[in-house]
């Protein structure tokens, strides 16, 4: 019986209680809560249900409680019911019934821990965005790894997911790249507002062996020359970067390509016919504060040119008109302002502006040897994702990057996360994944099986234990996707494996010696199965390799 089994069986339980006595059954919420109690002694699952509603009810919550207990201490599967303070159950289950947790993993694989809560939602995912010009910075790495895990585990609750790379091709910044480009292929000293770093002269040098006469260009056309394949080679570097990291996108979208086609111009237009826009001081103005923003955004500048906003908005109506029920911007620490502008701007197209959502990750350090790590040696002036990569590997970073809230600032130490050792929160969970694959191997050495196991002689406190964690794995799943944080699948796995390694300390597996394999030995392997299946599917959503070998 999984915690989901319990919470409909709590529910129809007391909803025959209050229906005998003549009672309002409207009352009961739609979803009962059940949770594992902190403390074991108080049973394997507890519940706050009659305290909810017993007042809404008309009668005293522990007396609901009471009626609750009675009647579900008769249910099968249920050891007993008992009330605790003004109105709690605590439930104990059977082994028999607990250990059918085991068999539902076994019988769904890689599929147990999905769901359908977002089933039928078109999602547009768009992370990273970093612009092309340099290197892909720590910081950047944190959205490659939250991003896709996120990606991962929405679709695994139903959704359709599309993951979209924003290709900054076109403004101020890379105006100053391509500045700083040509300065390094002249010889002459890097911008005073430009960009540093070895990688510039290696970009230069490779525009030049690819036109070695762009330098005898007209100015306007040496500085497309350097635009169009400098930016090129950045964006590729940061590309095969991503893939590396085992992050991949479906759509990778130009900027330029709003401003090329018009779509921003036709943007701008609509919004002025709507009358969301407003002339004031020669610009034109977003009425943003008018949908919750803080302050009015000016869309055209005075000059004539659009500012940063314009696109956002055409690239909000694209998305749209491309079919996506909600619009997921991962956004750096510096973005709050977009939170309030994205919304308006979905208001003032007459949409719903819950389409937009904004997630704004915090910063990023990395530490090594008791002090942080300050620059690249190849970028110079940031950290980046090959700096971390390099120092602990690509499971390890990806995460050390997921592990915690985004809207938190990490430190990675890169002396633990290189380690082999159970500090290591990935090596400790990998290590488990490892240690039950041998295990499995050995039992198959042995000729035992655990195709049909006896589930209900797995009475142990430490089984139950490991089987009642198990059992959680929908519902971290289903809380990651609705709240967005995949660092609670991380959280999750480090259970898991915590739970697996004290269970294997007190239950022996394997027969010893000449003893003859029983049938608690098929169902303890048949636990264990279970287990490496859940470390494996939690690794999976994390784009964490599950090894069999360490």
């Amino acid at each position: 019986m999984t915690p989901d089994d319990l919470a409909l069986l709590l529910r129809a339980t007391a909803a025959r209680v209050l229906e005998r006595r003549g009672l309002d059954t409207g009352v009961l919420p739609e979803q009962v809560v059940v949770e594992r109690p902190r403390n074991p002694e108080h049973g394997d699952y507890a519940t706050n249900l009659a305290l909810q509603v017993g007042k809404k009810a008309g009668v005293d919550p522990r007396e609901l409680a009471g009626w609750i207990a009675a009647a579900l201490a008769e249910a099968v599967g249920v050891d007993s019911a008992e009330v605790a303070g003004p109105g709690f159950l605590n439930v104990r289950l059977s082994a028999q019934a607990q250990g059918a947790v085991v068999a539902v993993v076994l019988t769904e694989g890689s599929a147990y821990g999905h769901g359908t809560a977002m089933a039928g939602t078109r999602v547009n995912l768009e992370f990273v965005s970093a612009n092309p010009t340099g290197p892909l910075h720590i910081g950047g790495a944190r959205w490659a790894a939250v991003g896709d895990a996120l990606g991962r585990i929405l679709a695994a609750e139903g959704a359709e997911v599309t993951r979209e790379y924003y290709f900054n091709d076109a403004g101020a910044q890379i105006d100053r790249f391509v500045r700083s480009l040509l300065a390094a292929a002249l010889g002459e000293p890097t911008p005073e507002d430009g960009y540093a770093g070895a990688y510039i002269a290696e970009i230069a040098a490779e525009v030049l062996r690819a036109h070695p006469d762009a330098l005898a260009l007209p100015a306007a056309d040496r500085h497309e020359t350097f635009r169009a394949v400098g930016v090129g080679l950045m964006f590729d570097e940061i590309r095969a970067k991503l893939h590396e990291f085992g992050t991949n996108f479906d759509v990778y979208f130009h900027e330029k390509s709003l401003f090329d086609s018009g779509a921003v111009e036709k943007a701008v237009d609509t919004l002025k016919a709507s009358g969301s826009l407003y002339f004031e001081d020669g610009a034109w103005w977003l009425r943003s504060t008018e949908f919750g923003d803080d302050k009015d955004r000016v869309v055209v500048k005075s000059n004539g040119e659009s500012a940063y906003i314009a696109g956002d908005i055409a690239y909000f109506q694209d998305k749209r008109a491309r079919g996506f029920d909600l619009c997921i911007y991962m956004l750096g620490a510096d973005h709050h302002g977009y939170i309030g502008r994205l919304k308006a701007a979905a208001s003032a197209f007459g949409d719903d502006p819950d389409t937009v959502e904004v997630m704004i990750g915090q910063m990023v350090n990395l530490r090594s040897g008791g002090t942080t790590v300050k620059m690249s040696k190849r970028a110079g002036t940031i950290v980046t994702l090959d700096d971390l990569v390099e120092a602990v590997g690509v499971d390890a970073a990806r995460y050390a990057l997921i592990r915690s809230s985004v809207d938190s600032n990490i430190d990675i130490d890169l002396d633990v996360w290189a380690a082999q050792s159970n500090d290591n929160p990935v090596f400790y969970v990998q290590y488990a994944h490892a240690r039950l694959s041998a295990l499995l191997r050995s039992a198959g050495e042995l000729g035992i099986t655990w195709d049909a196991p006896e589930l209900g002689l797995l009475t142990h406190e430490r089984e139950g234990a490991l089987v009642r964690t198990l059992g959680e794995l929908p519902r971290v799943v289903a809380s990651a996707s609705e709240l967005r944080e995949p660092h609670r699948v991380a959280r999750y796995l480090e259970e898991l494996a915590g739970t697996y390694h004290r269970f294997y300390d007190s239950c022996r597996v394997l027969p010893q010696g000449d003893e003859e394999p029983a049938p608690l030995h098929s169902a303890r392997l048949a636990l264990c199965a279970a287990t490496r299946q859940v470390l494996g599917t939690g690794l999976g959503l994390l784009g964490v390799s599950a090894p069999e070998r360490m």
